[in-house]
């Protein structure tokens, strides 16, 4: 069996923040996160052995590269520390993670610090759009659309709509939970914006169509943010526990973990679906069964969260299925039901998800394992499940190229 990895805590941003318009940038958005991270998790700079970093485009954001060699500025004990970048598009945080895991399952290191960040404020939103663009084949998908993205996932959603039937009511209440749950998170993007009923529905003023199938409600938020947390051997977590008086078993750890990658295009994935039926995404499935059989879970009943991508609110409609909540192309009775709401079987996104708290897409995956580790040991404050033991996250890279998937509890 490898070694199990402990999550000894860590902190995000506050994902409102304009860092350009406080006149800081990529380094002052990373520095203050870690220090902020190794206080909130009471763990000193001199004793992280290894760092790996989650970051998509600092090169075409902010023309910044060898991010790793930023932490040294971050504070003098990290010189001398071996840093790897990671990069999955949105889901570079969730790589990084897996190898700050594979680092301490192997038993080269004790205890890892995982950084996630993007700075995308800093450009016009159309020059924003064009770089997230470069996580589809460039030049070959989404051809003469103006934001590659939201079209990319419209396609997605008139997939639906051609299979199974979609109904825009069952969209806008994703929506509208999350920047719901996001008014409660202290560190949401959108906790102080207003909204109407007209905000969440088919009115070209108060909810325009940005491409296709997808309005200004459905899409989640260009942002900056960063996230860090840090994670531990049982030797080292163990320790820990002894010296602040806490009992090993309740400090969460990943009980289990998927990965796949699937074809590059939306179309070539596409195509494949409608071959094989069944699943939208056969890859996305895998990658949470796998994590779900290594964790022991049979039956979504054992899990009490869901912290899952929204980067579209038809994002989220696909992992309700992918998840098992529903049947394949039925997600809708799992809205319908209010089993994803708050206080309902299965809270999904209580953080606000991509939609309401923010997607700064190198943090996104760091950013969902600091969330399921604040409501596993209780420190989820206002957007806290009740009893939370078991959360899984689902975090997503271009089109459901790059899919991981952690089940982290206690």
């Amino acid at each position: 069996m490898p070694e199990p990895v402990f999550i000894l805590g860590g902190a995000q941003s506050d994902f409102a923040r304009n860092w350009t318009r406080d006149n800081k940038g990529l380094f002052e958005l990373i520095s203050e996160t870690t220090q902020a991270g190794l206080e909130a998790a009471d763990v000193a700079a001199r004793d992280v052995d290894v760092i790996h970093i989650g970051n998509f485009a600092g090169e075409l954001f902010c023309g910044q590269g060898l991010i790793g060699g930023m932490m040294a500025h971050v504070d003098p004990e990290f010189e001398g520390k071996p840093t790897s970048r990671h990069e999955a598009a949105c889901a570079s945080g969730s790589m990084a993670i897996l190898a700050a895991m594979a680092d301490i399952e192997a038993g080269r290191y004790g205890l890892a610090a995982v950084v996630g960040v993007e700075l995308m404020r800093n450009v016009p939103g159309q020059r924003a759009a064009e770089i997230l663009g470069a996580a589809a084949w460039a030049d070959r998908e989404a051809p003469g659309a103006r934001y590659l993205w939201p079209a990319m996932f419209s396609d997605l959603a008139e997939e639906y709509d051609q299979r199974y039937g979609l109904d825009r009511r069952h969209l806008a209440e994703i929506s509208r939970i999350n920047f719901g749950n996001a008014r409660r998170n202290p560190s949401a993007q959108s906790r102080a914006w207003n909204f109407t009923e007209a905000s969440f529905e088919a009115d070209d003023d108060a909810n325009p169509v940005v491409e296709g199938w997808m309005r200004r409600s459905d899409c989640g938020q260009v942002t900056d943010g960063a996230a860090a947390i840090f994670l531990a051997s049982e030797a080292v977590a163990q320790e820990y526990a002894t010296r602040r008086g806490l009992d090993l078993a309740d400090i969460p750890r990943f009980k289990g973990w998927g990965h796949t990658t699937a074809p590059l295009m939306m179309e070539a994935k596409l195509a494949k679906s409608r071959e094989t039926g069944g699943y939208m995404f056969p890859w996305v499935r895998k990658a949470i069964t796998d994590a779900c059989g290594r964790a022991g879970i049979t039956e979504t009943t054992q899990l009490d969260a869901i912290e899952t991508h929204d980067c579209f609110s038809i994002t989220e409609y696909m992992a309700i299925e992918h998840f098992g909540l529903t049947a394949p192309g039925e997600a809708w009775k799992a809205i319908e039901a209010g089993i994803i709401a708050p206080g309902g079987a299965l809270p999904v996104n209580p953080s606000g998800g991509l939609i309401g708290l923010g997607h700064p897409v190198g943090a996104t995956g760091v950013r969902m394992a600091l969330d399921a580790w604040r409501q596993t040991s209780g420190r989820s404050g206002d957007t806290q499940v009740e009893g939370a033991r078991t959360v899984a996250t689902y975090n997503v890279g271009g089109s459901t190229t790059a899919s991981a998937c952690f089940v982290i509890g206690v």
